[in-house]
């Protein structure tokens, strides 16, 4: 009942603040802004997931698995956190060929820099770690804090439209605070020792991973490659109207990832309770593509000014991305990962 309160309250974390900032960031930014934003994070979302590699599900399930020996969860954590970290550093050199090399990427390289410090942020902010320890409440806690130092940093630090290039700056801000708690509770709460992996554990590790990343990447591929084309071809107002509609088809699949992560540790013992949970998400999945679609006019009137008018038929269109995460959600990895 913790994991199931805390993942509530998570969920009203994640809905709340973003919903405070968005209608003053629509005044303020405009429609371009948001674009220029939309389009940085369609690019970081790949190397995002380039160094997660999986690893958020994979090191969830072998952690709670033997979550209670303190010694192999020390071990799996450190081959993960350092397996990271050569990911990133590879990224780091793959972003850098791309920013000085493809001319679209050349004239927003100080935005995709900066966009990219929230890559570390999520390194050092091992949320798989308390998922596998069923421990959500620490995400909670955790969460909460990087919403609310974001929040607040948007009111006091943006207010002109050239400001936009500061919104992930801040972004990256709120990650790290949480990150540096998070690394200190897991140190020293839960008894983690860091342990210097062998070249071998690293490569043992990413491999261990590979099948996973290829089913989380290729989604990626698809999805945020429409906004990067949107923007090379389209510009920043239509890349905007549709990252800002599209951002509450992210609110509820949000909604949903968190929901899957939090029973994977569960079913990655309990295969057999799967039925049940296919029937708790598939509900849920139905109701919000409804509200979403019937909703999307409302939603636009509330939260946004007239140059967003059209972000409700994006809503319209995508509303149907609810029912599909919890298909692809519930018979992979909460089905075949086990």
């Amino acid at each position: 009942m913790t994991n199931f309160a805390s993942l509530s309250v998570m969920r009203l974390i994640g809905y709340i603040f973003p919903l405070i900032t968005l209608p003053y960031l629509a005044r303020v930014i405009g429609v371009d802004g948001f674009g220029e934003i939309a389009f940085a994070a369609a690019v970081m979302i790949y190397f995002e997931t380039f160094t997660n590699f999986g690893f958020n599900y994979t090191a969830t399930r072998d952690i709670a698995r033997i979550k209670n020996d303190t010694l192999l969860v020390s071990k799996i954590f450190s081959n993960v956190l350092f397996s990271k970290i050569i990911l990133m550093l590879i990224s780091v050199i793959v972003l850098g060929f791309c920013v000085y090399f493809i001319p679209f990427m050349y004239d927003k390289r100080v935005l995709l820099l900066i966009t990219f410090l929230y890559i570390p942020g999520h390194i050092i902010f091992p949320d798989w770690f308390f998922q596998a320890q069923e421990k959500m409440v620490y995400i909670t806690i955790l969460n909460f804090i990087s919403k609310l130092i974001f929040t607040l940093l948007v009111f006091i630090v943006i207010k002109e439209p050239s400001d936009y290039t500061l919104y992930p700056l801040l972004t990256a801000c709120g990650y790290w605070m949480s990150g540096i708690i998070a690394m200190y509770i897991i140190l020293k709460r839960f008894g983690v020792k860091l342990i210097l992996p062998s070249w071998n554990d690293i490569t043992e590790t990413i491999k261990g991973s590979k099948n996973m990343f290829v089913s989380l990447f290729l989604p990626n591929l698809y999805t945020n490659f429409s906004t990067i084309i949107l923007r090379v071809y389209g510009g920043s107002a239509a890349t905007g109207i549709y990252s800002n509609g599209f951002r509450f088809i992210s609110l509820s699949d949000q909604l949903f990832e968190v929901f899957s992560r939090t029973f994977f540790p569960f079913l990655s013992r309990r295969i057999d309770k799967h039925k049940i949970y296919v029937i708790i998400s598939g509900f849920i999945s139905v109701l919000a593509s409804l509200m979403l679609f019937l909703l999307s006019d409302l939603i636009v009137d509330i939260f946004y000014t007239e140059e967003f008018k059209d972000s409700a038929l994006v809503i319209k269109i995508m509303s149907i991305c609810p029912i599909a995460l919890f298909l692809m959600n519930t018979y992979g990895p909460n089905y075949l990962v086990w």
